[in-house]
């Protein structure tokens, strides 16, 4: 017997066979009983190997979820965790765990998508639904296997491939307040997220070094971003007006976080009077990739830049790296030279 959070389980190998399961009491004298009984069963070949699950509802795997592993993403994540529990828990919440299938699955799938669902966010909602049951196998060993594990993803078609030109950028500055301003600029030239710029702080900056620190990114680790002129500029404009008593750098007049969606309001304005159209706030980080990548910054540190966990997501600014490309086939020059020279001198020896 061993002891998992205040509760005694039993482990128990008969013929090759391993048992093990929660006892379901504190009480080790209690729980001795019960282990003893489970082994009169197995001789007697009586016992039936419930899981422990078997009374837990699919609401009750993803309450627990939220409460244990969702505190340990970023705020995004959570956001989009709380976003998908309101969409799976209507349709499973009431569900046995024992009971869902491949084929509840797929009817989910099937009525997201015609309620309009992206690809994108069914995804979302099964690669959660997929975590928790993961950890209720792995972990909580309510069940034995995931059956979101047998079911197809949905095939996305979301990546965009929109940048700014230079005649949009200079409408677009021309048409921002200043404080919208500084936020753009900021973002054009160090392809940080929204919410890494409204939560940059002044501890996390260094104009020795001149970096700036992601303490939590998207996939949930720090980065440090190199900072240009540009964007050095834009801080010491800060700089000179901050609140000491304020930590954020591109905060509100009252000095506090600027909410992302007054933001997004407002640069949605600034789009239709700059006269700038099929344009997002996240398309400005975009926009610095596809530069970066047009002046010759090879996909890898374009990755790392952006701080993709996974250089495949970068890979869709690799038609704009030629002269990265160039540096590949340029390089084969200095030996041809040699090889020639070399050829040049057998022939004039002979």
């Amino acid at each position: 017997m061993f002891k998992r959070s205040g509760v005694w389980w039993a482990c128990i190998r008969y013929k090759g066979r391993k048992i093990q399961r929660s006892l379901e009491t504190s009480d080790k004298k209690l729980a001795k009983a019960i282990e003893s009984k489970i082994k009169i069963q197995l001789v007697e070949h009586k016992y039936i190997d419930k899981p422990v699950g078997e009374d837990k509802k699919v609401s009750n795997m993803i309450e627990k979820f939220m409460l244990e592993h969702a505190p340990k993403v970023s705020i995004n994540m959570q956001k989009s965790y709380k976003a998908s529990k309101n969409h799976l828990i209507p349709f499973f919440g009431e569900s046995s765990l024992l009971s869902v299938s491949s084929k509840e699955i797929s009817r989910y799938k099937m009525k997201r998508r015609d309620g309009k669902a992206k690809p994108a966010t069914i995804n979302r909602e099964l690669a959660m639904l997929s975590k928790a049951f993961n950890l209720a196998v792995k972990e909580w060993e309510w069940i034995n296997e995931n059956p979101v594990s047998k079911v197809s993803k949905e095939e996305e078609n979301n990546e965009r491939d929109r940048w700014l030109s230079e005649d949009e950028e200079k409408s677009l500055l021309e048409n921002c307040p200043e404080w919208v301003r500084d936020i753009v600029v900021f973002a054009l030239n160090t392809g940080m997220r929204q919410d890494e710029l409204l939560s940059l702080e002044w501890s996390r900056v260094s104009k020795i070094r001149k970096t700036a620190l992601i303490q939590k990114s998207k996939n949930g680790k720090p980065r440090t971003i190199p900072l240009n002129q540009t964007a050095l500029n834009v801080l010491e404009k800060k700089s000179k007006v901050r609140n000491l008593k304020c930590s954020i750098v591109f905060a509100s007049n009252n000095w506090s976080k600027i909410d992302r969606h007054n933001l997004r309001r407002t640069f949605k304005k600034v789009l239709e009077c700059a006269v700038i159209e099929n344009f997002t706030f996240h398309d400005l980080r975009h926009t610095f990739a596809t530069r970066i990548a047009q002046k010759g910054i090879d996909i890898y540190k374009i990755s790392k830049l952006l701080g993709h966990k996974d250089i495949r997501m970068t890979q869709r600014y690799a038609h704009h790296c030629p002269e990265s490309l160039r540096d590949g086939v340029d390089i084969l020059d200095s030996d041809y030279n040699m090889t020639t020279v070399e050829e040049k001198r057998i022939v004039e020896f002979l």
